[in-house]
Parts: structure tokens; C-alpha cells; sequence
């Protein structure tokens, strides 16, 4: 991931279309060292996942242009290369596996389910309400608890309409958002076993994404 962080680490404070045309070299080398590496999580993700075996880079990784149209930031490119594993790729609603490659300690390896429909939002609070025991499990693992602390993203300040303030569950219930994130620092992601860590960390992961997935499959 060396020249990945390279080619962000100068795209920063030169975020242009001219900057990025004279450094295009660069950038084509970062974007292929990239596409690469998401090959290579892919096949070994696929011993976690089989669905993910029919995956392709260019079905998970993220385009770096930015969509301006509404924004008031209109800088045309993303200071991170990003890319999503889930059974359907990046536009998957499905919990899966996030890459995340930015300089100064911003990198991460998350995953969950972020800003789900609010039918799937309607299916995750209900297996929660039947199964809140499972995932409290899930998030007091040593595993889990290492690498992510616990689940955080968007939560509602009252309690969701058809449960009681009294439910043992209220707080998970309350999440609007079930996102586990580990940052790392740029030392660890240039490491010629980052493939590894990236797994270690996900393998974390996977109980938290397969109760959300059961959710979202009842």
C-alpha cells in the first residue's frame, strides 16, 4: 500500500483535475496497487464468504471521483481509496467488509451496516428483540473487543416506536447505524502481511455480520 498512501498523502493539497492529469503515472500506479491487493481479499475473503468467490475488483472498490453535485465542497476527488466486500459488491445493502486506505492513521477496516433501508432497519431491531442475548455475545467477545471496542454510527435520542424504554436491548435498539471500525496506522498497512491483519480483523468481524445478515435474509 506504499504508493497508494503516496499518491493520497500529495493528492490532499493538490485535489485538482489538473494536479491529477500531470500526476496521472502516479495515480494509475496507486489505483493498480489497489486493485491488486482488493484481488487478493477477495480470494482469501471467499474462505470466509463463498458468495465472495465470484466477486471482481471493480465490483467492490469505490470510484475516486467525488459526486459534487450537492455538495459545498467541490474538490473532485477522495483523499482515500476505499472498497466494500458483500455478497453483490459495493452497492450491496448487506453487512459486509470495508476497506478504507488514508494517510495519518485514518486507514480502517470496518464493516456492518450503515444507513440501512428502514425496512432492513425494521428486521435488524426485530431479531434484536428476539435475539439481543446472541449479539450482546457477539460484541463481549475478546476478539471483537480488540480490534473494534464496540458498534457505533447514528442512533436515535428516544426509543423506537413499538419498544418499551424498559427493554434489555434498549440501547442496541436505539442504533440506526451498526458499524464496527479498527483504524491503522499507516507503519501497519505498508507491512508485507497487511493481507493478514486485514483477516485477523475480519474474522472478528464475521459473527456481528452474519447475525445482521440473518436479519436482513428473514
Amino acid at each position: 500500500m506504499q504508493a497508494v498512501l503516496q499518491f493520497v498523502s500529495q493528492l490532499k493539497p493538490n485535489n485538482t483535475r489538473e494536479w491529477l492529469e500531470a500526476n496521472r503515472p502516479m495515480y494509475e500506479s496507486a489505483k493498480a496497487e489497489f486493485s491488486e491487493f482488493v484481488r487478493h481479499i477477495i480470494k482469501d475473503l471467499s474462505q470466509l464468504e463463498p458468495g465472495f468467490s465470484l466477486l471482481e475488483p471493480k465490483d467492490c472498490i469505490f470510484r475516486i471521483h467525488r459526486d459534487i453535485r450537492f455538495s459545498k465542497n467541490k474538490t473532485p476527488y477522495k483523499t482515500h481509496f476505499g472498497a466494500y466486500f458483500a455478497e453483490g459488491g459495493k452497492k450491496s445493502t448487506k453487512a459486509g467488509y470495508y476497506l478504507h486506505i488514508e494517510p495519518d492513521g485514518k486507514s480502517m477496516l470496518a464493516g456492518g451496516v450503515y444507513m440501512p433501508p428502514p425496512e432492513d432497519l425494521k428486521k435488524i431491531r426485530q431479531e434484536i428483540d428476539y435475539n439481543g442475548e446472541q449479539l450482546r455475545n457477539i460484541l463481549n467477545t475478546q476478539s471483537f473487543k480488540k480490534y473494534y471496542g464496540t458498534i457505533t454510527g447514528e442512533k436515535l435520542k428516544t426509543t423506537p416506536k413499538g419498544y418499551s424504554p424498559e427493554h434489555p436491548d434498549i440501547e442496541l435498539l436505539k442504533q440506526k447505524d451498526f458499524i464496527a471500525t479498527h483504524y491503522v496506522e499507516d507503519s501497519t498497512v505498508i507491512q508485507p502481511d497487511y493481507l493478514s491483519y486485514c483477516m485477523k480483523a475480519w474474522k472478528a468481524l464475521k459473527p456481528l455480520n452474519d447475525f445482521m445478515n440473518a436479519a436482513l435474509d428473514s
